[in-house]
């Protein structure tokens, strides 16, 4: 005699949250924040919305949980090796270039920083930021007083600086475009009234010549270099 076998409504492949939240990066870089819905999820892991919603609660946190994994991800992919024969310096210069790509690659990121950084300072990206990069302010020799301060300043200006080249290439959308504009602001630039405008006259040329990541280390080493001038490492004895 048949009999009905049992239901037990388990996967034979158990969803993870490691697998939505890769799905969710991939929406995101696919489509931005407004690509990323429940729908278009649960159509990408061919699954029901109550197998997503089991592991992250709303949009929210699965915006949190994708911008942790691509910042962990950056910031245990290689700096803590070079860090045990470089300088706190280059091991800064490595996680600022780390997540300048990053926010390249991943323009979706820029926002999540500004909102991590405003609504959520506790946890988890903004910690993991701040402790990367002020081991390395504390490791300089920066005195105690002063770790917060500098630390501010390094991580406003490497996401700052990293949001906004990842706008502009969204604007000018491919390498050609980029270049375009470059021109004609260049140009426009130029145009100006140089009574009035001498400074930008002057450097119409290296704004159109730039290269995106050297202008970002070289703002880095500018940094670097003020918090050196400012916080003297003790002499050797």
């Amino acid at each position: 005699m048949a009999t009905r076998k049992q239901r037990t409504g388990r996967r034979t492949d158990a969803l993870s949250k490691e697998r939505i939240v890769e799905a969710a990066v991939a929406l995101l870089d696919a489509a931005g924040e407004s690509g990323l819905t429940f729908k278009a999820l649960t159509e990408r892991l061919a699954t029901g919305p109550g197998a997503i919603y089991w592991h992250v609660a709303n949009k929210g946190e699965l915006l949190g949980a994708a911008t942790d994994a691509v910042v962990v991800t950056v910031l245990t992919a290689g700096p803590a090796e070079k860090a045990k024969t470089g300088t706190p310096q280059d091991e800064i210069r490595t996680v600022a270039l780390g997540l300048f790509d990053a926010i390249g690659d991943h323009h979706w990121l820029a926002t999540q920083f500004a909102v991590q950084l405003s609504r959520a300072p506790a946890g988890p990206v903004t910690p993991l930021i701040f402790e990367t990069l002020g081991r390395q302010v504390r490791a300089m020799g920066v005195p105690r007083e002063s770790w917060f301060t500098t630390t501010s300043a390094l991580v406003h200006y490497i996401l700052g600086a990293a949001g906004q080249n990842a706008a502009n290439a969204k604007v000018a959308g491919t390498v050609t475009d980029r270049d375009e504009v470059l021109d004609a602001t260049s140009q426009a630039w130029k145009a100006l009234d140089p009574g009035g405008y001498p400074f930008l006259h002057a450097i119409a040329d290296q704004m159109r010549r730039h290269d995106d990541r050297e202008q970002f280390l070289a703002g880095i080493d500018l940094v670097l270099a003020g918090i050196t001038t400012l916080h003297p490492p003790p002499a050797a004895a």
